[in-house]
């Protein structure tokens, strides 16, 4: 497997071996012995899979301490752009956001440590989209921050006016007012 660093602490992209044949092919997506060294030691204890169709934004999304989490995501049907936002005050590249493009074909996997708001599009027709978590979905710990809010600046790949928004994300608070936190 081939290990990307980023700019962002502990933040890595995973691209796994694939073996393939006229049959089709096979991969591995986790294994503690072969990634032990890559991510920290941590337990993965819920997998999460979700279907949306083109256009579909979810996020930016979070769990304030102390249930943050850690993400392995990858996309096993369609293409998205996923992006994070480092909400660690204590790190240098606090406030900036990363994006990767995740779809079936390239079969990256984006490793998203615990401290980051995390949301992703749909560019295909559907995607079905797939993430191990490192803690438990604690609702009353749930947070996002408004992923079109001018102040982020990012890039989701299409017009805002071609994005659907849940009506819980629409109403998510914009970066000046959001607690944050290390």
């Amino acid at each position: 497997m081939q290990v990307e660093s980023t700019a962002f602490r502990d933040v890595k992209i995973i691209t796994p071996f694939v073996y393939g044949d006229e049959r089709g092919y096979f991969l591995e997506t986790f294994n503690t012995q072969t990634w032990k060294g890559i991510l920290p030691d941590r337990p993965f204890v819920q997998d999460n899979e979700s279907k949306s169709t083109r256009g579909v934004l979810r996020g930016l999304h979070f769990q304030k301490p102390p249930y943050t989490q850690a993400k392995l995501i990858r996309v096993i049907q369609g293409k998205v752009i996923d992006i994070i936002v480092d909400l660690r005050k204590s790190e240098p590249t606090y406030g900036q956001s990363i994006s990767v493009e995740l779809s079936a074909e390239n079969k990256k996997i984006f490793y998203v440590p615990r401290g980051f708001a995390h949301g992703f599009i749909v560019l295909s027709e559907e995607a079905i989209f797939s993430y191990k978590c490192d803690n438990h979905y604690a609702k009353e710990y749930d947070s996002g921050l408004f992923a079109l809010d001018p102040e982020l600046d990012l890039d989701w790949g299409m017009d805002n006016e071609a994005i659907l928004l849940s009506e819980k994300d629409q109403n998510q608070p914009k970066w000046g007012d959001h607690f944050i936190f290390d």
